[in-house]
């Protein structure tokens, strides 16, 4: 009997020392800064990343363009570690699903198709809300295939999730829905405003 009760308290001990573990170590994981050098979170550009107006413009302005290279560098500088883009995809008669990915995993991606393709997205209106340091943006947007399109070919909006440390915004998600019939962006995102 006295084995069972002291192989009770050894367990509770252990379990005790991982929950201790954990709870000290956990918020450091997300803590930690990226390494000098690391090409997914390079430095950014200051003037990208000095105001809501600034890094959302900024998001928009790296992936518009000829058909050509991007400038992956300055859109990966953007994010936040562990940051995600997450598009809400519709396949013809099923229910919608979403397709999380990485900005390296966007940059491969949507890389492909800019090399052959130009491409331009446009902010048509916004609406922000703010509490602390958590800044939710819904930015409705409109695609073209040339900047003086008349009719853009979609129009979607994108849900910004940014986080401001104190010294710059970073881009923790970028999550959106594309316009579809039934589904027409709400005239509330179609202004400028916070």
């Amino acid at each position: 009997m006295t084995t069972c009760i002291d192989d009770t308290r050894r367990f509770a001990i252990r379990r005790a020392a991982v929950v201790v573990a954990l709870a000290v170590t956990a918020p450091l994981v997300g803590a930690q800064a990226p390494a000098a050098g690391d090409s997914a979170h390079p430095a950014a550009a200051p003037a990208d990343v000095r105001s809501i107006d600034a890094i959302v413009h900024a998001a928009y302005d790296v992936i518009s363009g000829p058909a050509g290279a991007r400038d992956w560098q300055r859109f990966n500088s953007l994010f936040a570690p562990d940051a995600r883009l997450i598009r809400t995809q519709r396949d013809s008669g099923h229910a919608p699903r979403l397709n999380p990915m990485s900005p390296q995993e966007f940059a491969t991606l949507a890389g492909q198709y800019f090399s052959k393709s130009a491409f331009f997205e446009k902010e048509i209106g916004r609406e922000v809300n703010t509490f602390g340091a958590v800044t939710q943006v819904f930015s409705a947007y409109a695609s073209r295939h040339a900047a003086d399109d008349a009719k853009p070919f979609a129009r979607d909006v994108n849900s910004f999730q940014l986080f401001n440390d104190g010294s710059r915004w970073h881009i923790v998600t970028i999550y959106w829905d594309d316009e579809h019939p039934g589904t027409t962006i709400p005239d509330r995102y179609l202004h400028s405003g916070s």
